[in-house]
């Protein structure tokens, strides 16, 4: 399983795009005035001024089942009666292959959808993809990934650093263990760009430890689901547990694993998980996780959401077609458990008037 991206927008680049571009769209909270007039619905919660967007008609669509994605559905759920939209849909296909992904948003466009999130099941095929959904007028966004390359054919991506959030995930897992010993990194699919940045983030982390931290192992493709993590997982320990001093995993089912093996095994190896499973967090409330790097999905379908609904209303355009946003990714230990929660909400606060401001422009 992979969750992207690879850069945030420069903030030299947002400065002059800011200073040349046309004005930025009106944001209740931030002081500017409005040219027109929004509806109630648009103005809840500090939004936008997004006039009527009773014609947009939102798909929420991941590359396949995952639990990452459940908060999508209550996001999206949640923007539709925010900003009065037509309707918001969440729909997936029961596996993860492009070309039913590609049928499925056809059968959504046919059904009257209108503008599309989208979490790209292959990377390197994605943008094909975005260019037909492009070609018929409909706007898009990237969602939870960036197409692998330089190039996005989608509107903007707005997802994971996934190089920095792996990267804060074994800096906290060297923390714990005290600076030196030996660590594994567990993650998804070899081939996947992602999971290369990942390693690239874990990599980075690890030579900054000036050899004093060895990485022992890095144990690809094990998130396809929890029965193939954990077999994984146990046949690690069962190997090498005596050799373990920490273990981070950047993908959601090695984490799952993870956490649940080292608290039956009774291993001393520091675990620094990703996403807040009930299981993770629990486990760091009971200490057999150290840590958790989570990241926002909600944000991502919300902030995508209302940003799909001015480029439908034709509202707004993106100054820098196919630019790439830093959903955000925040490390969680037992000090802030209870309420990590409130961090990633003042983020997707903060997403929503770096769009208004920087990424979008509205006449």
């Amino acid at each position: 399983m992979r969750f992207p991206t690879r850069s945030v927008l420069p903030g030299v680049v947002a400065v002059v795009l800011l200073a040349t571009g046309t004005a930025a769209c009106t944001y209740k909270n931030s002081g500017a005035q409005s040219g027109g007039q929004a509806t109630p619905a648009a103005r809840t919660g500090g939004g936008a001024e997004l006039g009527d967007a009773s014609g947009t008609k939102v798909a929420l669509v991941p590359g396949g089942a995952h639990p990452y994605f459940q908060p999508w559905k209550t996001a999206g759920a949640a923007a539709k009666k925010t900003y009065g939209l037509g309707a918001v849909a969440f729909d997936e296909t029961a596996e993860w292959d492009q070309q039913k992904q590609n049928n499925l948003l056809s059968t959504l466009a046919a059904r009257g959808y209108n503008a599309f999130g989208v979490f790209g099941v292959s990377p390197t095929d994605i943008n094909s993809t975005f260019a037909d959904l492009k070609s018929q007028g409909f706007p898009v966004a990237s969602l939870g990934s960036c197409p692998a390359g330089d190039k996005d054919d989608a509107d903007f991506c707005l997802s994971t650093d996934v190089q920095l959030a792996a990267y804060k995930a074994a800096k906290a897992a060297i923390a714990a263990m005290g600076g030196k010993g030996t660590l594994v990194h567990l993650t998804g699919n070899n081939v996947d760009a992602n999971t290369q940045l990942r390693i690239k983030g874990v990599a980075q982390a690890v030579k900054e430890s000036g050899g004093k931290v060895k990485l022992l192992q890095t144990i690809t493709d094990i998130d396809t689901d929890l029965q193939t993590a954990q077999k994984a997982v146990s046949d690690l320990m069962a190997a090498k547990g005596g050799q373990i001093t920490g273990i981070v995993a950047t993908a959601y089912n090695p984490a799952v694993a993870a956490a649940d093996v080292v608290k039956s095994t009774g291993s001393k190896a520091k675990v620094i998980a990703i996403d807040d499973d009930a299981k993770i967090l629990s486990g760091i409330e009971q200490g057999t996780v150290t840590a958790t790097v989570v990241q926002n999905p909600v944000g991502q379908a919300e902030i995508g959401t209302w940003a799909l609904a001015l480029l439908q209303t034709k509202q707004c355009t993106v100054r820098s077609p196919g630019v790439e946003v830093d959903s955000g990714s925040f490390v969680v230990t037992k000090a802030n458990v209870s309420g990590y929660d409130k961090a990633r909400q003042a983020k997707t606060a903060q997403l929503k008037q770096e769009f208004a401001d920087k990424i979008l422009s509205c006449g």
